[in-house]
């Protein structure tokens, strides 16, 4: 029986990214059977039909079916994996409590259908930004589904900070394991790698021989370069991130499925690291049975609780600016 997916915002250069990786089978398996449902908004239909047609030329053997919508209860029926992809970005002139309403007029109607058409076993990842925020959106208006089936992508600050790590090193990157993104998806986020290991070896350790003072390489080179990496792309590209953010969105989703011992990932808290319970917030976390768990017992000195701390505080302004709006 394949496996149904929904893309919201289809059309878009991400969804686009996503849509011939996904049916290729890197996703979820060379022998994995995929329905794909693309999932836009009237002006995006254009697109999306564009990009269904390209689907059917490309035949691929591991594609059902794909079907274009503009229609929610449609795009959600049955569906057994949903990457929520569009958002509205922010525009000029267009203050943070502005961008959040704008997103909780989509990611509310959108956690109503999937409460009401999904397949019982949904997962939710999404991708749209302020991702964390947008997830705990939809999760309050998705009656009947459990919290921690919504997730926020964090992988690709994740694979930032190993690519980062391996650049420094002058290793593989798949040599570079157990980094960890706390937080929030924006630039308070805190990418930690004191359990960070190259080949098995302590990373930072690593570090020390290439880079001199660790802290201070942290403080003023890595941290600020994978917060603000997307910015830097949008400078040198002349758009925001595609391909990397795809490629993100599929690796978390391959690892939710299939099973991983470490990654990083936008989660419900339940009060772990003392997150209140509640906010999405990224976590080390490891996939046992389809579900994510959160990786418990690291230690964080002062330096990293006061990281964690700051960007959680961010994740608590922007719950009560969506709760005073009733969304949440």
């Amino acid at each position: 029986m394949a496996t149904t997916i929904t893309i919201t915002g289809a059309g878009g250069q991400i969804g686009y990214a996503l849509l011939f990786r996904i049916a290729a089978g890197d996703m979820l398996g060379a022998d994995e059977k995929v329905r794909l449902r693309l999932l836009e908004i009237p002006q995006g239909m254009a697109a999306a039909e564009g990009a269904a047609l390209e689907l059917q030329d490309g035949a691929f053997d591991l594609l059902e079916h794909v079907e274009v919508t503009d229609d929610p209860a449609v795009g959600f029926d049955g569906c057994n994996i949903a990457l929520l992809v569009g958002a509205r970005p922010r525009g000029p002139g267009m203050e943070r409590g502005d961008l959040l309403a704008a997103n909780a007029g989509i990611f509310g109607p959108q956690g109503e259908a999937i409460s009401a058409h999904a397949a019982s076993d949904v997962r939710v990842a999404v991708v749209g930004n302020p991702a964390n925020t947008n997830a705990l959106i939809a999760a309050s208006h998705a009656d009947g589904v459990p919290a921690e089936r919504f997730t926020a992508l964090t992988r690709l600050d994740e694979n930032r900070a190993r690519a980062q790590l391996a650049l420094a090193l002058d290793a593989p990157v798949s040599g570079i394991r157990r980094v960890a993104i706390w937080g929030n998806h924006s630039a308070t986020q805190f990418p930690d790698i004191s359990h960070a290991t190259v080949d098995g070896r302590p990373i930072e350790t690593a570090l020390a021989e290439r880079v001199g003072d660790v802290s201070a390489w942290q403080e003023t080179t890595f941290i600020p370069r994978v917060a603000k990496r997307g910015a830097e792309i949008i400078e040198v590209r002349g758009s925001s991130s595609v391909a990397s953010a795809a490629s993100a969105t599929i690796d978390h989703v391959r690892d939710w499925v299939h099973g991983t011992e470490w990654t990083s990932a936008g989660v419900v808290s339940f009060g772990e690291y003392g997150v209140p319970e509640g906010l999405v917030s990224s976590f080390p976390v490891r996939s046992v049975g389809g579900r994510w768990e959160i990786i418990e017992g690291l230690e964080l000195d002062e330096w990293a609780r006061a990281r964690l701390d700051a960007s959680v505080a961010e994740l608590v302004d922007e719950r009560e600016a969506v709760r005073a709006l009733g969304m949440v």
